[in-house]
């Protein structure tokens, strides 16, 4: 069986040879298309010469199909509508109908974002769920492999092929306790170290920002190890803890459980955060409606200015 070489034929010329097909009239081919009469007779030309064949014939005042044009029309017909399937736009996501479910990776503080995002879909989605995961060592292999949507996570952990992301802002660190806390009397190294700190298990085996910065992190005395920040502000109401964390994570608790809060006697530079998704997935709509929805949400700028304010001692 001959092969033709594709590369020397001009597949935008298959459409404009099935319209004229169907009317066997170069005009009304042409009205059909949005294109001048001498364009469709220009584009069958070449079609001819491509092929090797006359395709179309006036005979008597009509255009008759030869045998070849006959045969390529009933296979290239299926071809061409297998081609517009595969073509045309994905389907479209609407809000309003949607029951998805969506899976989002985010350590638990951001809860004011979560709140204000259920808040918009009760409105614009409310057949939405959303499944809410703690961050772990593998959130972005897990975003690789579609079992979440979106993990919000250090910048430094986005290193992996087939991942994009977007900044969120960076989270600022201070140290918290209680009202009347005995360290606030002469805040600084001695006074940090003499009592014992909260630490927040975040992730398998992820070291924290303020055990990395430095030996003096190492000297501290660890009284309690907790599972989520949103344990921290009742333990340090109640007992003469310390708990070193981002700004964000105490948030309005603050002021509830009335902590103070003081910079910490030693340097723990900002954590960049960012919004990642699967480069595979991404594009979906229902996704770039989801990541769309989220990002003013996230942003750690707009969400550490809503918080109510820390006094300080």
């Amino acid at each position: 069986m001959n092969e033709i070489d594709l590369r020397r034929i001009d597949l935008n010329l298959l459409p404009v040879f099935e319209v004229l097909m169907e009317e066997r009239h170069v005009s009304r081919a042409a009205a059909r298309l949005g294109r001048t009469q001498s364009a469709v007779s220009h584009a069958l030309e070449r079609l001819r010469k491509q092929l090797g064949d006359p395709l179309l014939v006036r005979i008597d005042g009509a255009m008759r199909p030869s045998p070849f044009a006959l045969h390529l029309m009933t296979e290239l017909r299926p071809v061409l509508r297998s081609v517009q399937r595969v073509l045309a736009p994905r389907e479209v996501f609407d809000p309003a109908t949607s029951e998805r479910r969506f899976r989002l990776v985010l350590p638990d503080f951001w809860h004011g974002a979560v709140a204000a995002f259920l808040a918009k879909a009760s409105r614009e989605a409310p057949g939405v769920s959303l499944e809410w995961f703690a961050p772990r060592d593998s959130s972005l292999l897990d975003l690789l492999a579609a079992h979440v949507d979106l993990v919000v996570a250090p910048t430094g952990m986005g290193l992996v092929e087939g991942i994009r992301s977007m900044p969120i802002g960076a989270l600022s660190w201070q140290s918290f306790m209680r009202t009347g806390h005995p360290a606030l009397r002469n805040w600084g190294r001695k006074a940090w170290l003499r009592h014992p700190h909260v630490v927040v298990m975040v992730g398998d085996r992820m070291q924290s920002p303020v055990q990395a910065a430095g030996a003096m992190a190492l000297e501290r005395r660890v009284g309690a190890y907790v599972p989520n920040f949103s344990a921290v502000a009742p333990l340090l109401a109640r007992t003469d803890m310390i708990a070193t964390l981002p700004t964000l994570a105490i948030g309005e608790s603050a002021q509830h459980y009335g902590l103070m809060a003081k910079p910490p006697p030693l340097v723990i530079p900002p954590i960049a955060h960012s919004l990642f998704w699967s480069t595979q997935h991404g594009n979906e709509p229902a996704l770039k409606w989801l990541r769309h929805a989220l990002e003013p949400m996230l942003a750690i700028r707009q969400c550490a200015t809503a918080q109510l304010p820390i006094p300080e001692h």
